[in-house]
Protein backbone atom coordinates (compact mmCIF):
# COMPACT_ATOMS: atom_id res chain seq x y z
CA UNK A 1 0.00 0.00 0.00
CA UNK A 2 1.17 3.37 -0.91
CA UNK A 3 2.08 5.74 2.29
CA UNK A 4 -0.26 8.69 2.49
CA UNK A 5 1.76 11.95 1.58
CA UNK A 6 2.00 13.55 5.32
CA UNK A 7 3.15 10.31 6.46
CA UNK A 8 6.56 11.21 3.97
CA UNK A 9 7.43 14.36 6.20
CA UNK A 10 9.79 13.68 8.63
CA UNK A 11 8.23 14.72 11.65
CA UNK A 12 11.73 14.87 13.72
CA UNK A 13 12.56 17.77 11.72
CA UNK A 14 9.33 19.64 12.23
CA UNK A 15 8.48 22.74 13.78
CA UNK A 16 5.68 24.98 14.13
CA UNK A 17 4.59 27.34 10.79
CA UNK A 18 2.58 27.05 7.74
CA UNK A 19 3.99 24.26 5.34
CA UNK A 20 2.31 23.50 1.54
CA UNK A 21 1.27 19.74 2.40
CA UNK A 22 -0.08 18.78 -0.88
CA UNK A 23 -1.04 20.14 -4.07
CA UNK A 24 -3.88 18.44 -6.06
CA UNK A 25 -5.15 20.65 -9.38
CA UNK A 26 -6.13 23.42 -8.33
CA UNK A 27 -6.55 22.88 -4.27
CA UNK A 28 -3.69 23.29 -1.68
CA UNK A 29 -3.74 21.49 1.23
CA UNK A 30 -1.59 23.89 3.85
CA UNK A 31 0.02 21.83 7.11
CA UNK A 32 -0.99 25.02 10.46
CA UNK A 33 1.43 23.29 12.62
CA UNK A 34 1.01 24.95 15.83
CA UNK A 35 3.26 22.71 18.11
CA UNK A 36 6.22 20.09 17.54
CA UNK A 37 5.31 16.91 17.06
CA UNK A 38 6.36 14.15 19.76
CA UNK A 39 6.55 17.01 22.13
CA UNK A 40 4.15 17.55 25.07
CA UNK A 41 1.88 18.75 25.79
CA UNK A 42 -0.30 18.88 22.59
CA UNK A 43 -3.34 20.86 21.66
CA UNK A 44 -6.11 20.32 24.06
CA UNK A 45 -9.35 19.18 22.35
CA UNK A 46 -11.63 21.78 23.73
CA UNK A 47 -8.89 24.01 22.80
CA UNK A 48 -8.72 22.74 18.98
CA UNK A 49 -12.59 22.57 18.87
CA UNK A 50 -12.74 26.24 19.56
CA UNK A 51 -10.25 26.96 17.04
CA UNK A 52 -11.96 24.80 14.13
CA UNK A 53 -15.43 26.59 15.06
CA UNK A 54 -13.52 30.42 14.82
CA UNK A 55 -10.86 29.51 12.08
CA UNK A 56 -13.69 27.94 9.63
CA UNK A 57 -16.24 30.82 10.37
CA UNK A 58 -13.90 33.38 9.83
CA UNK A 59 -12.54 31.69 6.63
CA UNK A 60 -15.61 31.18 5.19
CA UNK A 61 -16.84 34.27 6.01
CA UNK A 62 -13.53 36.48 3.85
CA UNK A 63 -13.04 37.95 0.75
CA UNK A 64 -11.41 33.79 0.13
CA UNK A 65 -14.37 32.01 0.82
CA UNK A 66 -15.74 31.03 -2.46
CA UNK A 67 -12.40 29.45 -2.57
CA UNK A 68 -11.98 27.51 1.10
CA UNK A 69 -12.35 23.85 0.45
CA UNK A 70 -11.81 22.85 4.11
CA UNK A 71 -10.53 23.58 7.69
CA UNK A 72 -10.04 20.52 10.20
CA UNK A 73 -7.83 19.52 13.62
CA UNK A 74 -5.02 16.68 12.79
CA UNK A 75 -5.37 13.66 14.87
CA UNK A 76 -2.00 14.02 16.42
CA UNK A 77 -3.49 17.40 18.27
CA UNK A 78 -0.33 19.49 16.52
CA UNK A 79 -1.99 21.41 14.48
CA UNK A 80 -4.88 21.63 11.75
CA UNK A 81 -4.94 21.43 7.83
CA UNK A 82 -6.69 24.14 5.74
CA UNK A 83 -7.64 23.37 1.57
CA UNK A 84 -7.76 26.31 -0.04
CA UNK A 85 -8.53 26.35 -3.66
CA UNK A 86 -6.71 28.90 -6.78
CA UNK A 87 -5.26 31.39 -3.73
CA UNK A 88 -1.56 32.97 -4.15
CA UNK A 89 0.17 31.58 -1.71
CA UNK A 90 1.21 34.40 -0.34
CA UNK A 91 -2.05 35.67 -0.17
CA UNK A 92 -2.78 32.44 1.71
CA UNK A 93 -0.43 33.26 4.56
CA UNK A 94 -1.73 36.82 4.68
CA UNK A 95 -4.98 35.01 5.25
CA UNK A 96 -3.74 32.73 7.52
CA UNK A 97 -2.37 35.32 10.09
CA UNK A 98 -5.44 37.42 9.73
CA UNK A 99 -7.78 34.88 10.69
CA UNK A 100 -5.49 34.00 13.59
CA UNK A 101 -4.64 37.27 14.77
CA UNK A 102 -8.89 37.59 14.72
CA UNK A 103 -8.94 34.42 16.88
CA UNK A 104 -6.84 36.05 19.55
CA UNK A 105 -9.30 39.66 19.75
CA UNK A 106 -11.97 37.43 19.46
CA UNK A 107 -14.49 38.39 22.17
CA UNK A 108 -18.36 36.75 22.53
CA UNK A 109 -20.11 33.56 21.84
CA UNK A 110 -18.20 30.86 19.70
CA UNK A 111 -20.18 30.70 16.03
CA UNK A 112 -22.15 26.95 16.09
CA UNK A 113 -21.42 26.42 19.50
CA UNK A 114 -24.53 25.10 20.55
CA UNK A 115 -26.66 21.86 20.37
CA UNK A 116 -28.15 22.18 17.66
CA UNK A 117 -25.41 23.43 15.52
CA UNK A 118 -22.39 20.89 16.48
CA UNK A 119 -22.37 17.04 17.59
CA UNK A 120 -20.15 18.19 21.10
CA UNK A 121 -21.18 21.84 21.83
CA UNK A 122 -19.98 21.34 25.54
CA UNK A 123 -16.25 21.08 24.45
CA UNK A 124 -15.08 24.42 24.01
CA UNK A 125 -12.07 26.36 25.47
CA UNK A 126 -12.08 30.10 24.22
CA UNK A 127 -9.26 31.22 26.26
CA UNK A 128 -7.26 28.12 25.20
CA UNK A 129 -7.77 28.75 22.14
CA UNK A 130 -6.93 33.03 22.08
CA UNK A 131 -3.54 31.34 23.84
CA UNK A 132 -2.86 28.56 21.35
CA UNK A 133 -3.27 31.36 18.60
CA UNK A 134 -1.25 34.07 20.58
CA UNK A 135 1.87 31.79 20.56
CA UNK A 136 1.20 30.88 16.96
CA UNK A 137 0.80 33.90 15.80
CA UNK A 138 4.36 35.00 17.18
CA UNK A 139 5.70 31.82 14.80
CA UNK A 140 3.72 33.04 11.87
CA UNK A 141 3.44 36.77 12.12
CA UNK A 142 6.13 37.34 9.19
CA UNK A 143 5.77 33.67 7.27
CA UNK A 144 6.96 34.03 3.76
CA UNK A 145 6.57 31.64 0.60
CA UNK A 146 10.04 30.40 0.98
CA UNK A 147 9.06 28.93 4.25
CA UNK A 148 6.11 26.88 3.15
CA UNK A 149 8.40 24.30 2.10
CA UNK A 150 9.13 21.00 4.43
CA UNK A 151 12.66 20.62 5.85
CA UNK A 152 14.26 17.11 4.81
Amino acid sequence: MEKIASFTVDHDLLTPGIYLSRTDGDIITYDLRFITPNVPPFLPSPVMHTIEHLFATFARNSAYKDRVIYFGPMGCRTGFYFLLRDVDKSEAIQLIIDIVKQITEFFGDIPGATRKECGNFLEQDLSGAKAACKEYLKVIEHWTVPKLTYRS
